[in-house]
């Protein structure tokens, strides 16, 4: 079960991609981990990342595209993988399928998260944790059951991250969308495309996108 989920920052992938994993036995895939895992491994494609990295450019989508070929030849990767974050172009899609067709391989599902933006502004924008225990909170949706006292541990020291305020969250989103609109017709095209409502419940949410998992295997 090879599958890729589209979403914008906030949707909710992560827990949804957790969940996967637990039911089908398949492993996430993030770009940013598989970066830094072929960088420390010393492989022939990480030296080479790593040299770019150095040197204050970009990785190419040649690497990249190799260091995801070297991971999925793993073997917990048997059963099938989540890629999360990738591709985020065309050109990224085009060079990830041509990847997996030497392999003998093809994705069964993109899966894409659709949520409204303005509700993803106020959902990240009001993301603050406790500063020393890390639990999370909101300031609209989950507060602390005592105004200013953590719920976990006590602490009353809450902190926010410098980029959930709703300028740059904004920013984020126009990215995201500018990306990946292009990968939509793509992959519709290509008849692998299915989209979920994002704003549904976390419970609902997975249950729709196990459905379309499970239909793409032919699964009753």
């Amino acid at each position: 079960m090879r599958l890729i989920l589209l979403g914008p920052p906030g949707a909710g992938k992560g827990t949804q991609a957790q969940r996967l994993q637990d039911a089908y036995g398949i492993v996430q895939l993030s770009t940013g981990d598989m970066l830094r895992a072929a960088v420390a491994a010393g492989s022939e494609v990480g030296l080479k990342a790593k040299a770019v990295m150095e040197a204050g450019d970009l990785v190419s989508d040649d690497i990249m595209v190799r260091i995801i070929s070297d991971r999925i030849d793993q073997a917990d990767c048997a059963n099938g993988f989540i890629l999360d974050g990738f591709p985020r172009t065309v050109a990224q899609a085009e060079a990830l399928d041509v990847m997996l067709k030497e392999k003998g391989l093809k994705l069964d599902a993109v899966i894409e998260m659709e949520v409204d933006d303005g509700v993803l502004v106020d959902r990240i924008s009001g993301r603050y944790t406790c500063g020393n225990c890390g639990a999370g909170y909101h300031d609209h949706n989950l507060k602390p059951k005592k105004d200013g006292v953590c719920d976990r541990c006590g602490g009353t020291e809450f902190v926010r991250r410098a980029d959930d305020n709703a300028e740059t969250v904004r920013s984020r989103l126009q990215v995201y969308h500018d990306q990946t609109a292009p990968l939509l017709p793509y992959y519709r095209a290509r008849g692998v495309l299915q989209s979920v409502d994002g704003m549904a419940a976390i419970d609902d949410v997975t249950g729709a996108m196990k459905a379309i998992l499970e239909a793409s295997q032919g699964i009753d």
